[in-house]
């Protein structure tokens, strides 16, 4: 398969996502990280992005609720390279309902090859990387290419 470059600037475009039992944990990362997060773009699912903006007084660019499909405009969003990162503190418990959107939204950041934070551990690595305040080129697949061939 041959790959192409997608570029990503200095301000990167960070997706925030949280089940309801993480969203105090993403939202305590956040403040812990409000300095830093500041300098980029953040989008986040409706309720989370809402509760980021009221408790700690940081513009989000918020899109819907994410069971009426805010997982799935992220998911868009990273397909179009409107989203370079992508912090999703899932709840490995959560009932099974929401498994499909989970394993939706991970296998999208995957195929686009975007950073992804599930926890706060992963997180706290990735929000302190150098590369968080440079650009960088991540390699993708062509797939315009890919599915030419294939034709």
């Amino acid at each position: 398969m041959q790959y192409k470059n997608a570029e990503m600037d200095k301000n990167k475009k960070i997706a925030l996502v949280a089940h309801d039992n993480k969203k105090q944990e993403l939202i305590d990362w956040v403040n812990k990280n409000l300095q830093q997060l500041s300098q980029h773009k953040l989008f986040a699912t409706g309720t989370t992005g809402a509760l980021i903006e009221s408790e700690l007084n940081l513009p989000v660019h918020k899109l819907i609720s994410g069971p009426l499909g805010g997982d799935q405009q992220i998911g868009a969003k990273i397909t179009t390279g409107e989203i370079d990162v992508l912090v999703f503190f899932w709840d490995p418990f959560e009932p099974m309902p929401h498994d499909p959107d989970v394993k939706a939204l991970l296998r999208i950041a995957a195929v686009w090859n975007i950073p992804i934070a599930c926890n706060l551990t992963s997180a706290d690595f990735l929000i302190s990387s150098p590369l968080m305040e440079e650009r960088y080129a991540r390699s993708i697949p062509d797939y315009d290419q890919y599915l030419a061939s294939r034709n």
